[in-house]
């Protein structure tokens, strides 16, 4: 409830290649090539352009789907549909309407948008040393610590001060945790919040926790904005922080949605908006 979190995108790249087959001579018989494409089945016309054909393909391809036959007569047909679909639309003047078109218009923007961020991100990459530097910050705030504990959330500053007061005299953590917390994420396991760095949590949670020797509970009620706490430092051990080569794409997509912004900023001052 009161961690703060960090959830990141990881990005895939798929790349495709294409070798060319020599004719086979005339007077031979042609011979199954092991990396020929799969041939769709014959059909009738198409109705669209060959580059939508081999577009769409390329598309279902990087998706995962393995190239096969039975998927290239799935694209071919799906290509027929929307064009026959296309015309029917047509001839029902539905191109006319004013808000078909304005949903038309958004959806070519949103195209052409994506294209020029994807270019820009191409042309504007990330430098190693701004990555390192990122890196070299985040790690120096987890700390070198981490610290398995346990808490007990309450509104009221007294109902945390009678908390203590019951421990002090022997009661178990875990059943207090149980019987009075109130942080519904935790209290069925006791208050345990496993291990974390102190960088995870609000700072006088986080404060807290640094100042608590192993094995004991904070003396006083610790009050951030969720209420009132009393926390116990059942472990302490080193941090362990991922090598920077094993979260250098995590990086690169926060720092590169930074500079995105950036960027969006510094065009809208110069539009004016």
């Amino acid at each position: 409830m009161m961690r703060t979190t960090m959830t990141v995108a990881a990005l895939a790249a798929f790349a495709a290649v294409a070798q060319a087959q020599p004719a086979a001579p005339k007077a031979a018989a042609p011979a199954p090539a092991a990396a020929a494409a799969p041939a769709a089945a014959p059909a009738g016309k198409a109705l669209y352009p060959q580059a939508q054909y081999d577009l769409m393909l390329k598309e279902r391809l990087a998706q995962g789907q393995p190239d096969s036959p039975e998927l290239r007569n799935a694209v071919r047909e799906e290509l027929n549909t929307r064009e026959l679909l296309v015309r029917e639309a047509k001839k029902a003047n539905l191109d006319k309407n004013a808000e078909v078109k304005q949903q038309m218009d958004l959806a070519s923007q949103t195209i052409l948008v994506r294209a020029y961020v994807s270019d820009w991100i191409k042309k504007n990459p990330i430098p190693d040393a701004e990555l390192k530097k990122e890196y070299d910050t985040i790690k120096a705030q987890m700390g070198d610590k981490e610290y398995k504990v346990k808490h007990i959330l309450v509104e009221k500053e007294d109902e945390a001060k009678d908390v203590i007061a019951q421990l002090q005299k022997g009661a178990k953590f875990d059943e207090l945790a149980k019987a009075r917390s109130k942080d519904p994420g935790s209290k069925d396991r006791g208050g345990d919040l496993d291990w974390n760095a102190p960088a995870g949590f609000v700072k006088p949670f986080g404060d807290a926790m640094i100042a608590t020797p192993k094995g004991k509970f904070t003396p006083q009620p610790v009050q951030t904005q969720f209420g009132y706490h009393v926390i116990l430092v059942e472990d302490v051990r080193d941090a362990k922080v991922p090598p920077y080569e094993e979260v250098k794409p995590q990086l690169q997509q926060r720092l590169q949605a930074a500079y995105l912004d950036k960027y969006f900023k510094e065009l809208r001052a110069k539009g004016g908006v």
